[in-house]
C-alpha cells in the first residue's frame, strides 16, 4: 500500500501545478477583461473626436435615431455638420435645430440611397472643398418583418435595396472622403453595422449578410489605412430604441439613440470593433461562447415572437 502511494506522489504534484495553472490562466483572462472594462467604458477616449480631426463631420441617414443622435453629438464637440438623408424636409428641420442649439454651420445633401446610379455624383460635389474629419456611415435598412428568403414580400426589391443601402453606400462614401483624409494623414470613419453581424440571424438573412459585409469591410480598411492616421471602427450593437428596431420602449438593453451615441463614441481609437454601448457588448461576449445551434435556435424564437406582435398589431391597426 504505502508503495502505492509512493508511487501517486508525482502526480498529485502534477495535478496540483496543474490546476494553479488554469486557476492563473482564468485569473489573467478575468483581470485583463476588467481593464478592458474599465478602459472602454468608464475611462474611454472622449478627446478622440473633434474639430481637430478636421472641420466637418458627414452623417448619413441623419435626419432619425442613431444618425441624428450621432450629428447632435458632433456639433456639440463643435464640429460643422453634413447631413445627408432622403427627405429634403426633414433635412431642413434638423439643420435648422442643430445650428440653433450647437450654434455650428450645417449643410444639407438630399439623397435616397436606394438609388446608386444618380446620388453619388451630387454627394459629390456636396463635399467638394470641405475639410471632412469625420465620416459616420449609418444609413441602413431592415426587414419589415422576420421571414424565410423565399417568403419575403418583394423580395428582389428588398435584395436590391438592402444591398444599396447596407452596403454600397458604406464602400461608396468611404471612396469620397478617404483620398482627403489620407492626405492630410487623419480622419475617422465609423461604419454601423449589427450584432447580427457577429453570429448570424436567420429569417432575417439578407440584412444579417449586408451587415457582415460592412463588418468585414471596416476590418480591411482599418487594417490597410492605419499606418496612414486613419481610424476605422465597426460598431455591431444590438437593438436601439429607433423606428427601425420596432421596439415598444427603451430599457436598459435597449437605449435611447442618444445613450447609445454617448458611450459609442467615447470609444473611438481605442478598439477596432465593439457593440457601442456596455449591456450590448455583454451580448455580443455571451452570443460568441455560446455553441452555434444554441445561438440559432435563441434567435430563430426571438425573431418568430417578433414576427408574431408585428403581424398581431398590423391585424389591429
Amino acid at each position: 500500500m504505502e508503495a502505492a502511494d509512493a508511487s501517486w506522489g508525482p502526480w498529485t504534484s502534477r495535478f496540483f501545478w496543474l490546476g494553479v495553472a488554469v486557476v492563473a490562466f482564468w485569473v489573467f483572462l478575468l483581470l485583463r477583461y476588467v481593464r478592458y472594462i474599465f478602459r472602454l467604458w468608464i475611462k474611454g477616449n472622449p478627446g478622440a473626436v473633434g474639430p481637430h480631426l478636421g472641420a466637418w463631420a458627414v452623417v448619413t441617414g441623419a435626419t432619425d435615431g442613431v444618425g441624428k443622435a450621432f450629428a447632435e453629438e458632433l456639433a456639440k464637440r463643435g464640429m460643422k455638420v453634413v447631413l445627408i438623408s432622403r427627405s429634403q424636409e426633414k433635412l431642413d428641420q434638423v439643420a435648422s435645430d442643430i445650428r440653433d442649439k450647437f450654434m455650428v454651420e450645417t449643410k444639407t445633401i438630399a439623397a435616397d440611397f436606394q438609388n446608386r446610379e444618380t446620388i453619388y455624383s451630387n454627394i459629390k460635389a456636396g463635399l467638394e472643398g470641405l475639410e471632412i474629419g469625420i465620416l459616420v456611415n449609418n444609413v441602413g435598412i431592415g426587414y419589415p418583418v422576420p421571414d424565410r428568403f423565399l417568403d419575403v414580400p418583394e423580395l428582389d426589391k428588398l435584395i436590391d435595396n438592402m444591398i444599396n443601402i447596407n452596403c454600397i453606400s458604406v464602400c461608396k462614401m468611404t471612396q469620397l472622403v478617404l483620398p482627403s483624409m489620407v492626405k492630410r494623414s487623419k480622419g475617422v470613419i465609423l461604419n454601423m453595422s449589427s450584432i447580427a453581424a457577429v453570429y448570424g440571424a436567420p429569417f432575417i438573412t439578407v440584412y444579417t449578410a449586408t451587415k457582415a459585409f460592412v463588418k468585414y469591410f471596416s476590418h480591411c480598411i482599418n487594417v490597410e489605412y492605419k499606418d496612414k492616421g486613419i481610424i476605422v471602427q465597426n460598431f455591431v450593437p444590438d437593438l436601439i430604441f429607433t423606428k427601425m428596431a420596432n421596439i415598444p420602449r427603451p430599457n436598459m438593453f435597449r437605449p435611447m439613440p442618444e445613450r447609445f451615441v454617448k458611450y459609442a463614441i467615447n470609444t473611438v481609437g481605442l478598439v477596432s470593433e465593439t457593440a457601442g454601448y456596455p449591456f450590448h457588448e455583454f451580448l455580443v461576449w455571451l452570443l460568441q461562447i455560446m455553441p452555434k445551434w444554441m445561438t440559432d435556435e435563441v434567435t430563430t424564437r426571438l425573431l418568430m415572437y417578433a414576427k408574431n406582435n408585428l403581424l398581431k398589431k398590423r391585424k389591429e391597426n
